[in-house]
């Protein structure tokens, strides 16, 4: 198969499932925080060959109305670490905020994780769109929305510009000569920017990817423009295969603007399908978690998808016209577009979010999921698909054993992985070490 033509997966975990109300159900797991459940998803993944398991990161939460898994949940790089242990070609992806991280901490971790795991890692850079977040971090308050992409832009080039200090054979760990590390090797970064004075280098070798893979998800003009600069995988919000195929082709143009080959950058929107014998008793499996939803939660969710406090508006009625917040752009504009081609109510909208957070809904047997997928894969809406879970592991075991060989046998899935390193898998170049750099390090 030609890797041009290879579906790619990643899996989107929250341990209590993505669905909020998932974890109620009998089997189903209820703890984010527990390292066997992690392990477990983890080994699914592998299983059904998964390019990238991903755990994304808040900086604040709130006890009452949020997703069982963003009050509790563990520290991405920290659980990332502890999986490259137990898994071989699965990549290992987390999120670590730019606009409340620094550069040097972010180029070290996320170097640390590539190489206990063998160039698996991958960064999810985002710019956190939850104010909240600013009191946590002795900040007075939260940055715009494009001021805080002014700084994840500078903030991606000193990381990339760190990763680069070090040849890849700057350590040749002679023991004849007695030199471990050629100093003409490794470079200083020496940055001075607007926002961040880095000098370096890295006190770490070079990654064995090179760079890490990057993951991006921003859906405003300012978040394309960052991902088509400096993602390598985009995770995208859908509900509609025009829709999709429009945005596809529209940000697969903006790649050569920034010296980029299209099928060097994989769009992956989020889905969280619902699978059964047949797609009656799928669509049952989706009511029944729909049955748990609490009004107020999932109001909450709502509000903070399209930054409007909705508490005090009509269930039953329109959902009102609302102008553009600050917060997260892709959700808010999905949800309103949603909204308004399909004449929702409020109560409909919050159906929707409650269920997938904004991500598009599927349900059928696992015939009709994959016609699904090969559709949007084959008619350039998608490159993949991360897929939700509403709750673990049943219905990602259900993904895994049933829709997967479907997609193999019609030839859209790999059957073996094709290499060790996640850019391996993606059909990824590996970055060489020439950018960025200053003078020899002393």
């Amino acid at each position: 198969m030609s890797r041009s033509r290879c579906m790619r997966f990643a899996v989107f975990v929250q341990g209590t499932g993505n669905h909020i109300a998932g974890w109620r159900l009998p089997g189903a797991s209820d703890n984010g925080e527990s390292l066997a459940v992690m392990q477990n998803i983890a080994a699914t993944a592998e299983r059904g060959l998964f390019d990238l398991l991903f755990v994304s990161d808040g900086l604040a939460t709130k006890v009452k109305g949020d997703h069982p898994s963003f009050v509790a949940r563990l520290e991405p790089t920290t659980l990332l670490a502890a999986l490259a242990v137990t898994t071989r070609h699965l990549g290992l992806g987390g999120t670590m905020s730019t606009t409340y991280s620094d550069p040097f901490t972010t180029a070290r971790a996320f170097a640390s994780l590539d190489h206990l795991s063998q160039g698996r890692a991958a960064w999810n850079a985002v710019t956190s769109s939850a104010a909240a977040a600013a009191a946590n971090f002795s900040r007075a308050g939260h940055p715009e929305h494009d001021h805080r992409y002014e700084i994840a832009e500078e903030f991606v080039d000193v990381v990339k510009g760190l990763w680069d200090c070090w040849e890849d054979d700057a350590l040749p760990r002679n023991r004849e000569t007695g030199l471990f590390v050629d100093p003409a090797k490794v470079r200083t970064l020496d940055h001075v920017g607007r926002y961040f004075q880095v000098k370096g280098p890295l006190n770490m070798s070079r990654c064995p990817s090179g760079h890490p893979v990057i993951i991006q998800a921003g859906a405003s003009a300012a978040g394309q423009n960052f991902a088509a600069r400096t993602a390598d995988v985009v995770f995208t919000v859908v509900q509609d295969l025009v829709e999709a195929r429009r945005h596809y082709a529209g940000f697969k143009a903006l790649l050569p603007r920034f010296g980029r080959q299209p099928e060097h950058c994989h769009l992956l929107p989020g889905v969280m399908p619902f699978i059964a014998e047949s797609d009656a008793a799928a669509k049952a499996l989706l009511d029944q978690l729909q049955g748990f939803l609490d009004a107020e939660n999932a109001l909450a969710l709502v509000s903070a998808r399209i930054g409007h406090d909705l508490s005090g508006y009509p269930l039953d009625g329109p959902v009102p016209e609302l102008p553009p917040t600050d917060m997260s752009h892709a959700f808010a504009q999905t949800l309103m577009s949603a909204a308004r081609r399909d004449n929702m109510t409020l109560r409909d909208l919050y159906n929707l979010v409650a269920a997938a957070r904004g991500h598009w809904v599927i349900y059928g047997s696992p015939t009709r999921i994959a016609d699904i997928m090969e559709e949007w894969f084959l008619t350039g809406a998608a490159d993949g698909f991360v897929v939700l879970p509403p709750w673990f592991p049943g219905q990602f075991d259900a993904f895994v054993d049933q829709v997967i060989p479907i997609l193999q046998q019609r030839g859209l899935y790999r059957t073996a992985y094709e290499g060790t390193t996640l850019r391996e898998n993606l059909g990824l170049p590996r970055p060489g070490s020439h950018r960025g750099v200053g003078a020899a390090a002393q």
